[in-house]
């Protein structure tokens, strides 16, 4: 109790510490910092709009001593493509096909047991939660050859079938189920701290009044939820939209199930070549990501420090 009292912070440190993030000093910094991080985003929109000529002999910031405006790198990303490859337009829709069903699976598989985890009594409930918890150590490459077995061959063991084999290899199912059990893990317990911290008065208030347990998930507890819902959903759509190993691995090299990463990985030659489309193609696939995060990101604080405080 003595050593907790000697880590509590007094009112005037607390402004003290509150003065410090908000001086002069410290808004610079972060300005700074700021700019250097979005530097190599703003290259890579410079890049993309300059000629192949430019490109290849000048640095980006040459642009602004000689500026040369070029849409021919998106043109032919977008409609033209490259090589036997389509245009990327194909590729985007296989980015949103194989995005949101794995961004909708994980989170409704989760919402449920971090409910039942954070609010049902039974036998085992710490045990399982504290699994779970630890199995977002399990590296993912550790995975991906047992997952492969699974979904081209089915389940066999000591002769029996416990798997058949479904006949799913190269299309999005596979893709969508890797993800949601890579993604299950972390959405879990995010989400079961945050449920964690709703007022038990409110859910003892919902059972004297005859709701049951659906009733008070769906009334109570979603809409309260809704903040760490959106720092999740951040986090794994970006994950997803973003990733090339599991769309590669499990899309069996199908470019009709292949997501724009699959894509952006084949622009480039082996010698180096053509890399002034991959700078338009690289700006095409950041553009939704973006759009998502800043449409989401007044619940990504709130998400984030869920079942971090209290008060």
């Amino acid at each position: 109790m003595a050593d907790t009292a000697r880590l509590r912070l007094s009112p005037q440190q607390k402004k003290r510490a509150k003065d410090a993030f908000s001086s002069p000093v410290a808004s610079a910094v972060a300005v700074v910092i700021a700019v250097l991080w979005t530097i190599p985003t703003f290259s890579l929109l410079v890049t993309s709009i300059r000629p192949e000529k430019d490109i290849n002999t000048t640095g980006w910031w040459t642009f602004f001593v000689n500026p040369s405006v070029s849409f021919e790198n998106y043109e032919k990303v977008l409609f033209v493509g490259t090589g036997v490859n389509p245009p990327m337009f194909q590729y985007f829709f296989n980015s949103l096909a194989v995005t949101i069903p794995a961004v909708i699976f994980p989170i409704t598989l989760a919402v449920f047991a971090a409910y039942a985890l954070a609010w049902f009594d039974f036998k085992g409930r710490d045990a399982i939660f504290f699994s779970i918890f630890a199995l977002q150590v399990v590296p993912l490459q550790l995975t991906l050859v047992p997952l492969l077995q699974l979904f081209s061959q089915g389940l066999v063991i000591g002769g029996v079938t416990i798997i058949p084999d479904l006949g799913i290899t190269g299309t999005y199912i596979p893709i969508w189920i890797a993800h949601t059990i890579f993604g299950l893990p972390l959405a879990i317990f995010l989400l079961h701290n945050f449920l964690r911290q709703i007022p038990r008065e409110l859910i003892e208030a919902g059972r004297v009044d005859g709701a049951n347990w659906f009733t008070m998930f769906s009334k109570i507890v979603l809409p309260l939820s809704i903040p760490a819902i959106a720092s999740f959903l951040i986090f794994q759509f970006l994950w997803v939209w973003n990733d090339l190993l599991v769309g590669l691995t499990f899309g069996a090299g199908s470019k009709s199930v292949a997501p724009m990463t699959v894509r952006l990985g084949e622009m480039v030659g082996t010698r180096g070549s053509g890399w002034e489309v991959l700078t338009a193609g690289a700006f095409v696939s950041i553009v939704v990501p973006l759009i998502v995060f800043f449409a989401l990101q007044r619940y990504f604080v709130r998400g984030l420090l869920a079942g971090s405080v209290k008060g």
